[in-house]
């Protein structure tokens, strides 16, 4: 497991600034900009502002909304959801992709649900289970191409860990910022130019995605706390929505530094790094990184 982490890392590193050029600008390498849009909530408690984003840019309550548990270990979860959109929020066109080994991502009728789908949310659980189950199959293709076209991808918790380029799996040791402590595997990427992590005031996961982004200056940290989405625009601005903050570390024209540790570890410091803590109706600039501007007014 270690292992595919090196590697991966070791890989993006080598395309260097193209890829976070790509990222920024919303451009994939052929040229095409990427139409869709994200509503990612960091955990905990749903709420109704931000299920009603994500409906509305889906098309609408009659619009085709695909859900895939695939993160979580139990079995109603699909269920749970898909009385959740019907119920509360009175979707008429719901369907549970329940894509739970590389062979049921395999399937040809499942990918084809994703295809003529509006919007596409993921359940919480444990991310790796999404990443491992969905990259390279064409379900995942399906998924990716959707939101290029235009649809909305929703996720909470695991859900929004599995957006961006380089995935948290929770594995480490967060009391310390060093090097090579916080796991990361490959994500799904929609969430281009950032490293995301949820749960993140009420968890206080700061040590973790700090060390991340240390380690990964290109890469915006942005921490999402429970009861709390950011809505991403294909603009590369996100908004936030909901009830708590949003936490975003900027390291990219920092100077970071590292030193041995007295246990042998790679100590990681800092000067420059730029905090913002935004609260809901701020938007922030991914790509210029400007201080946020408030979008309709807080709360």
């Amino acid at each position: 497991m270690v292992q595919r982490q090196r590697a991966f890392v070791s890989r993006r590193l080598l395309l260097g600034g193209l890829v976070v050029m790509l990222c920024l600008t919303g451009a994939t390498a052929d040229g095409d900009e990427i139409r869709g849009h994200l509503v990612l909530n960091g955990g905990g408690s749903k709420p109704r502002e931000v299920m009603e984003k994500f409906i509305e840019l889906a098309g609408g309550p009659d619009a085709p909304i695909v859900v895939f548990p695939t993160a979580s270990g139990e079995p109603d979860t699909g269920e749970y959801y898909q009385e959740l959109f019907e119920e509360d929020y009175g979707c008429t066109d719901v369907s549970v992709a329940e894509v739970r080994t590389a062979l049921d991502a395999q399937d040809p009728l499942i990918a084809a649900m994703v295809r003529a789908a509006g919007g596409i949310f993921f359940s919480g659980g444990d991310q790796r289970r999404i990443t491992e189950v969905l990259l390279g199959t064409p379900v995942g293709e399906a998924i990716l191409d959707v939101h290029h076209k235009g649809a909305v991808i929703g996720g909470t918790s695991a859900g929004t860990a599995c957006q961006s380029p380089l995935m948290i799996t929770g594995e480490g040791d967060f009391t310390v910022i060093t090097a090579d402590n916080v796991e990361l595997w490959e994500g799904f990427g929609l969430f281009s130019g950032v490293v995301v992590d949820q749960h993140f005031v009420a968890r206080g996961r700061h040590n973790r995605l700090i060390s991340v982004v240390l380690e990964h200056p290109d890469l915006l940290g942005v921490g999402v706390d429970e009861a709390t989405a950011v809505w991403v625009r294909p603009d590369g601005t996100f908004k936030v929505v909901g009830e708590g903050w949003v936490v975003v570390y900027d390291a990219r024209n920092a100077d970071v530094r590292d030193a041995e540790g007295p246990d042998g570890r790679r100590e990681l410091g800092v000067y420059g790094l730029e905090m913002h803590i935004l609260l809901p109706g701020d938007v922030f600039d991914t790509g210029i990184g400007a201080p946020p501007v408030r979008d309709g007014g807080h709360r």
